[in-house]
């Protein structure tokens, strides 16, 4: 299973080079959950061609099994899972968008391509994969052909179940690089058609250049907006709308949203439900003192929220409320009960040992099974006496189709892991074993030989027994809180309803804008897809029934307010928007009106609410943050780039108000102009800039439908 391993290092960086396959969907009975909404069963279109339902699951069922053998996961979390719904969705929209530009400008990728890539070998995602040499860390193509050949010729009547298991997994993690491969290289070969034409010149390059060492210290002397009064400066609506016009193009939005009101209520225990958790933690502690044997099954029967180890892990493997109390805690005694504020719980833990022991452990083995159980162990006390004796554990190895090489492993493998008892045998039997003597241990089917070959990084280990129990409500805590809510809900059935009430009642109403239907969670709560479901088939107004989501632990009830459909936003959601940016340009006039009169900064200094400042190390191309209005003004550092030393500036409209400037030093730094160095930075600026902007020009385009709600 090293080859698992090595696949597991590299798990967070697989999954981002790695693209999307196909893997099992569960069909049957299960599909006909996904098929309400009048028949649809489309999840998104993309230039007119749909993706059913079933396909993208198997998508999303794909990464996720990659992701879980990359990372060594049983299982994903909502959160994790959400994150791989929405890969696989925008990977899909991205190879769709760019398969199609490929294909009308001839570009393919062929079978001869991806052999010469697999062949070269240099690929980064290929140096990602477990077929590296171990010598030279590179992919190594032979051993990929050997895995291949033995894959092809894989009799599963005759191998153990967990290597049938194994070879099917990296078999198809093999056909989700190579169809990764073929997606990324057309993507590439796309993508440098076009950014292969944006270059730079060297008076850009020294522009650049001079932009970014090129500094001033300035004095600056200025009005703030906020020194005027909002009510005195008049906006009307007719400048409202012809602001609008000129800005119309940044208004335009690719997909619907809509505005609602909801009210979260977030079920909380009750003094009683407190009180019964501590009286059990109590009792657990009393039960923990006589406890000598079987702790994994008394700490599961107590429901712990800490899973029990049969192997001595590191402190910051446990709660940190427990750890911090471990070392004055003597071995065989009972701490607690105990309430710890920051989870909210009571606990209570038995310090079983106290150990030195290896973080590190380079071991090797030879895995042994046969058709029974009894051959099995002959075979594996023949071996073990061989090597007893004197036989060279390579070769003993290499007769079982095995290489024998020593591995090291690290502690962080398997502490905060849930291991069962094979596998805690095994790694006991690692952490105890003297070095470079053998062990023949059963696990079950097989039997391993192993032979510690080194131990490093001997650190403090413990072995605990934890009971933590997070203080939860009862059902009648949560009965009493449904039915009050409940009953708010029957009687507040409009909007008005709900803003008239909400507070006398005990709740606070939420407003949330411009939420999308690719959004997961309705307020941030977990397991509102029926309340997200709801949002995108109401009408504006209307009021949700109540939902039961989180953890359950959570009751909402949502109301709809605006629609804001895909296009250009309606002039009135952005009209307060508009009405403060016209309002702050009829100030900077009146500001910069009086302000023309000065041409020195004392003169401005003496402006009525005037602030001053001092800035250093001024630059064109990084913005001058000006504390004594607390903005960001660009527009500084490039009045300051064209200003002469001991020069007063015009006055300068800002962000955050109007400024007069003088430049007192100017000064160059140090670093050398290399035209050829700033050239390529600016060319590979504007591939990123052109990279991101082309793939968002053909979404615009290409009538991209997004309705997963409906069904995930």
């Amino acid at each position: 299973m090293a080859t698992l391993q090595k696949i597991r290092s590299k798990g967070p960086l697989l999954v981002i080079v790695i693209g999307l396959a196909l893997f099992a969907f569960i069909a049957g009975d299960a599909w006909k959950v996904l098929q309400p909404h009048q028949g649809k069963q489309d999840v998104g279109e993309v230039n007119g061609e749909v993706l059913s339902a079933q396909d993208y699951q198997k998508m999303v069922d794909e990464l996720s099994e990659v992701i879980k053998l990359t990372n060594g996961l049983n299982s994903l979390t909502e959160d994790q899972l959400n994150n791989v719904k929405d890969q696989v969705w925008q990977s899909y929209v991205n190879n769709k968008l760019i398969a199609e530009q490929a294909e009308k400008l001839g570009l393919k990728v062929t079978d001869a391509e991806i052999q010469s890539i697999i062949d070269q070998g240099t690929h980064p995602l290929l140096m990602q994969t477990p077929f590296r040499n171990p010598q030279t860390g590179m992919f190594d193509k032979d051993m990929l052909k050997k895995f291949l050949v033995d894959y092809a010729n894989l009799n599963a009547s005759q191998m153990p179940a967990q290597y049938v298991e194994y070879y099917q997994k990296m078999g198809a993690f093999w056909q989700f690089v190579e169809k990764t491969l073929a997606q990324s290289t057309l993507a590439e070969k796309y993508q440098n058609l076009v950014t292969k034409s944006l270059i730079s010149n060297p008076v850009a390059a020294e522009d650049a250049f001079n932009s970014r060492t090129e500094q001033s210290d300035l004095l600056l002397a200025g009005v703030p907006y906020s020194s005027i009064n909002d009510s005195t400066v008049q906006v009307s609506d007719s400048e409202i709308k012809d602001r609008y016009n000129e800005k119309k193009e940044q208004f335009k939005q690719l997909v619907e949203t809509r505005d609602i009101r909801y009210i979260d209520v977030k079920v909380v225990p009750s003094d009683a439900d407190r009180k019964a958790v501590e009286k059990e933690v109590t009792e657990y502690s009393n039960q923990l003192a006589s406890t000598t044997a079987d702790f994994g099954t008394f700490v599961r029967s107590t429901g712990s929220s800490v899973n029990y180890s049969d192997v001595p892990v590191s402190k910051s493997v446990f709660p940190a409320d427990v750890a911090s109390r471990l070392d004055s805690t003597n071995v065989n005694e009972v701490y607690g009960p105990y309430y710890n504020q920051t989870d909210d719980s009571f606990n209570a833990f038995k310090l079983l040992a106290k150990v030195s022991s290896p973080d590190s452990i380079q071991f090797r083995q030879i895995q042994v099974y046969a058709d029974t159980e009894e051959k099995t162990k002959t075979l594996a006390d023949s071996i073990y006496n061989a090597l007893k004796g004197g036989a060279d554990f390579a070769a003993v190895a290499k007769i079982y189709g095995q290489t024998g090489e020593a591995t090291w492993v690290n502690a962080q493998s398997w502490e905060g892991s849930e291991l069962d008892a094979d596998n805690s045998k095994f790694i006991n039997t690692l952490l105890n074993q003297p070095v470079n003597e053998l062990a023949n241990l059963n696990m079950g089917q097989a039997n391993l030989i192993l032979q510690v070959m080194n131990k490093k990084s001997m650190q403090t280990k413990y072995k605990v027994a934890v009971v933590k129990r997070e203080v939860e409500f009862s059902k009648e805590t949560y009965n009493a809180a449904y039915n009050k809510f409940s009953q708010f809900v029957a009687q507040n059935t409009t909007i008005d309803s709900m803003v008239k009430n909400a507070e006398e009642s005990g709740y606070t109403l939420m407003p949330r804008t411009d939420l999308s239907s690719a959004e997961h969670y309705v307020g941030g709560v977990r397991s509102t897809r029926e309340a997200l479901k709801w949002i995108f088939a109401a009408k504006p107004g209307e009021v949700s029934p109540l939902y039961e989501c989180g953890e359950n632990d959570h009751l909402m009830v949502v109301a709809l307010d605006k629609i804001h459909e895909a296009g250009y936003r309606d002039i009135n959601s952005v009209a307060e928007m508009l009405r403060a940016e016209i309002r702050r340009d009829k100030k900077a006039e009146k500001i910069m009106e009086e302000m023309k009169k000065y041409n020195s900064i004392a003169q401005v200094k003496g402006m009525k609410d005037a602030v001053s400042d001092s800035v250093k190390h001024v630059t064109f191309s990084a913005p001058a943050y000006i504390s004594v209005t607390r903005s960001s003004e660009p527009v500084i550092g490039a009045v300051a780039a064209k200003t002469a030393a001991n020069k007063v500036s015009a006055p300068i409209k800002g962000n955050g108000g109007v400024y007069m400037i003088q430049v007192y030093a100017k000064e160059k730094g140090s670093e050398k102009f290399d035209a050829k160095q700033e050239e390529t930075t600016l060319t590979n600026m504007a591939v990123r800039i052109a990279g991101n902007q082309l793939i968002n020009d053909l979404y615009q385009k290409a009538k991209v439908v997004d309705q997963r709600y409906l069904f995930f």
